[in-house]
Order: structure tokens, then C-alpha cells, then sequence
């Protein structure tokens, strides 16, 4: 008997990528890059969120017309997703989609069942449904636009009362540091990300370049460039290892498109790293890169939906 086809759907604040998927078998597939964080940055919310939504549906019709058995599509979305009603309670890097419910207007003009949920939970589940760690337990990190975490705890997909576990980019770092899209300030995500990295190099050089540049810059061995990605590798490796002083899971893996840059600061942040955990856990903990090559997002979408298990509290 054959898999049903259900859509998945990993939204960044610059890049869609959208699957049809059978299992964890990726049949097809369609990328584009957005500009969902401007639209949202130089928009009203109403004018904002139609534009988003025109475009999801855009590509999500792309993929029915060509797979036309689709049962379901999930969306992993950058935000705090409330587990319940899934409506996004804010998204730090799409200002303005406050208590915004993409789910019903989607499944008005769709006519297919909808799931959101956070994105980097969504690429939790991928990831973890890829690899199937022993211990059952999995902490995802997505390096990207900012920084996202999901956990997968005995299997399940964790996300807490509110639709905010895991939120390691949001932990304060720097106290009264950088103002972050949070609303707090010094958090792992103003240091540690795309947006961090160009801050971090800014600091020390008068030009304003994306963190693609400034990777650039430090593999042909520019110092100002290094020393930004050693920066973020700091202060990620500081927020992990506490986080792992609280959930105690020995599985860690680092995706996003700023893995890419991950030999920029493998080096500072594994040092880092084992300074900064506890002494029980030091040289017990399996940090390593995805190898999904970008499906983890679309999978744990598509997944999570048949899963049902997002509602999990502990």
C-alpha cells in the first residue's frame, strides 16, 4: 500500500522551499527565495500576511496541480505557534504577524487540511525521522536568518504550553546586549546568526556585509571576518551547553544555511562548548551537522501532521 502524499512546506524569512512527500521520500520539490522579512519590516500586518499568503498558496497550488492525490500540507513557520490553535503568536524575524492565523484562510482556498508549527520543530522531526537516534531524544539548532531549536524528546515533538520551548535563540547572552525582535535585548540570535555575524563583523568594520560576504572574507583569512564567526561560535556554544544542563539529551545536530559556514567556528565553539557544560556531561554530548540537505524542514512539516503529536506537554 502506498504512502499517502502529503506537502511540506519550510518558510524562512528569504527562502520557501516546498516538498510533496511520500514517507520521507521527497517526489517533488520547488525553491524560490522570498523576501517575507522585508515584506513584513515595510508593511501593515493585513498587507503583509495577504502577500504572504499569495505566495504560499501560489507555490502550494504548483505542487497540487502536479500531484493532484495531496492529502495534507504542513507548513513549518518562524515563530511561536501556539500547539493548540496554531496561530502564531509572534515571529521575531517577520515583525508584526502578531496573533496571526495563516491556518484558516489556507484551508479556505485550498480545500486540504493545514498544519503549521514552528519551523525549527518541524526540522527537528525531519531530522530526527531521518536519522532515528537511539535514545529516541534529539535537539535540533537551525543556524539561519536567526537562530531556531526544536526538541524531539522520546520521539515526540515538544513544544511546551505556549509554543515556545526551546526557544534557544532567545536566550540572554549579553545582558542589556543588542535589541532583538523579541523585545529583549543580548539574546543568542542578535550573535550568533546571519543577522548576528553581519552585527558581530560590524562592530569592527565601518561596511555593512550579509554574513555570505563575511564568510567569504574569513576563508580567504581576513581577521575582522574570523573573529565575528569565532564571536557567534562563543556565545552559541555558551547557550547550548546550558540548555543541555536542563534537558540532558546526548544528540545535537546544526542545520540552517549558515551550517554551510560551520567550519568557521567548529573549532572556538567545540572548545567553548565543553568548557561551559557541566564536568558530567563533558565528552558525552554528539554535536554533529545535519546531512539532510535541506529536506529536514519540508519532511517534519509533512510529518508532523500525521504524527499529531505537536500538542505533547511535559
Amino acid at each position: 500500500m502506498k504512502s499517502p502524499l502529503r506537502i511540506g512546506i519550510d518558510v524562512g524569512g528569504t527562502n520557501l522551499r516546498v516538498g510533496v512527500l511520500s514517507s520521507n521520500d521527497l517526489v517533488w520539490e520547488s525553491r524560490r527565495q522570498t523576501n517575507f522579512s522585508e515584506i513584513c519590516q515595510h508593511n501593515a500586518s493585513p498587507e503583509a500576511l495577504k502577500r504572504i499568503l499569495d505566495t504560499l498558496i501560489e507555490t502550494i497550488s504548483e505542487a497540487c496541480n502536479s500531484y493532484p492525490q495531496v492529502q495534507s500540507v504542513g507548513i513549518g513557520f518562524p515563530g511561536f505557534i501556539d500547539p493548540v490553535s496554531h496561530v502564531i503568536s509572534a515571529s521575531p524575524n517577520l515583525p508584526g504577524l502578531v496573533n496571526t492565523d495563516l491556518v484558516t484562510p489556507l484551508k479556505e482556498r485550498l480545500g486540504l487540511p493545514v498544519w503549521l508549527q514552528n519551523d525549527a520543530l518541524a526540522a527537528a522531526y525531519g531530522e530526527f525521522l531521518l536519522i532515528g537516534p537511539d535514545s529516541g531524544s534529539l535537539l535540533y539548532v537551525g543556524l539561519g536568518t536567526g537562530v531556531g531549536s526544536g526538541l524531539i524528546l522520546h520521539g515526540k515533538p515538544y513544544t511546551g504550553a505556549h509554543g515556545v520551548a526551546m526557544e534557544l535563540g532567545h536566550l540572554i547572552v549579553v545582558p542589556d546586549g543588542r535589541l532583538c525582535g523579541c523585545g529583549n535585548r543580548g539574546c543568542v540570535e542578535q550573535y550568533a546568526s546571519g543577522t548576528g555575524i553581519a552585527l558581530n563583523y560590524a562592530e569592527h568594520e565601518a561596511v555593512v556585509l550579509d554574513a555570505q560576504k563575511i564568510a567569504s572574507l574569513a576563508e580567504h583569512g581576513d581577521t575582522r571576518a574570523l573573529r565575528a564567526f569565532e564571536q557567534a561560535a562563543k556565545f552559541l556554544a555558551m547557550a547550548l551547553a546550558h540548555v543541555l544542563k536542563i534537558i540532558d539529551v546526548s544528540d545535537v545536530r546544526i542545520g540552517g544555511g549558515l551550517s554551510r559556514s560551520w567550519p568557521l567556528m567548529q573549532p572556538v565553539f567545540l572548545a567553548s562548548f565543553e568548557a561551559s557544560l557541566i564536568p558530567a556531561l563533558r565528552g558525552r554530548i554528539r554535536v554533529g551537522l545535519s546531512n539532510s540537505g535541506d529536506r529536514a524542514g519540508m519532511l517534519g512539516a509533512a510529518m508532523l501532521f500525521s504524527a499529531d503529536t505537536c500538542n505533547l506537554e511535559m
